[in-house]
């Protein structure tokens, strides 16, 4: 899972990035609203934590942009103000939910999840299943019918997003953008070292599920259905 922090008090955007790091997301930092929207609007976050008071463009109006474009992204508002009307101003122009300055590490990453969580049938806890595959947040490990391996970081980023988007075709960029990010100099191949990767731990785990290339666009998943 990626997440957008924007948060213009630099130690806080850096706590907060560190937090989500610790609870095993990937982190991308912006410290203005014009920045905020240009990056929530490239459609590689799963949640956006959004603050309200930001310099150049304040998160209210970074909020009413991005539901305007036609984004859905899941959208957590941060601010030091507790009057309702604020609460209420955030929710109405399209806030997933909103959170109050200072609240608790838990209750943030919390929130994160609950806002994160797609196709919640495919879902038990922290499992992700496809087909004869079962995916493992917790101890990062791809199964099929008894058999087991670990997977490192990457390989399960890019497992979570096929398995996630299963009636989707994958492309390269987008897999670049959503498991390395922006700052990254890792290329198309680095993609399809992975891939590679992946398809040997099926072929080991003797899995019905394949990843299949659609040449000259991207991969998808195939015979999980």
């Amino acid at each position: 899972m990626r997440v957008l922090v924007v948060e213009d008090e630099v130690r806080l955007a850096d706590t907060l990035r560190d937090l989500l790091e610790m609870d095993g997301c990937a982190a991308d930092v912006c410290h203005d609203g014009e920045a905020g929207l240009d990056n929530a609007l490239s459609g590689i976050y799963d949640v956006v934590l959004l603050d309200v008071m930001l310099p150049r463009m304040d998160g209210l109006t970074v909020l009413r942009r991005l539901r305007q474009s036609g984004s859905a992204v899941p959208v957590l508002m941060l601010t030091a103000r507790s009057e309702l009307s604020d609460r209420v101003a955030g929710l109405d122009g399209g806030a997933d939910y909103y959170l109050t300055k200072p609240f608790e590490p838990k209750e943030l990453l919390a929130c994160v999840r609950a806002l994160a969580r797609r196709q919640p049938e495919l879902r038990v806890g922290d499992t992700l299943s496809y087909g004869d595959l079962r995916l493992e947040k917790s101890a990062f490990t791809l199964s099929c019918d008894g058999r087991s391996v670990r997977l490192s970081r990457k390989e399960f980023d890019m497992m979570e997003l096929l398995m996630l988007n299963r009636r989707q075709i994958l492309t390269k960029e987008s897999l670049l953008l959503k498991i390395w990010g922006y700052e990254s100099d890792a290329e198309d191949n680095n993609v399809e070292v992975y891939i590679s990767f992946l398809r040997k731990k099926l072929t080991h785990l003797r899995s019905q599920v394949k990843i299949k290339t659609i040449r000259m666009v991207g991969y998808c998943l195939e015979g999980g259905e």
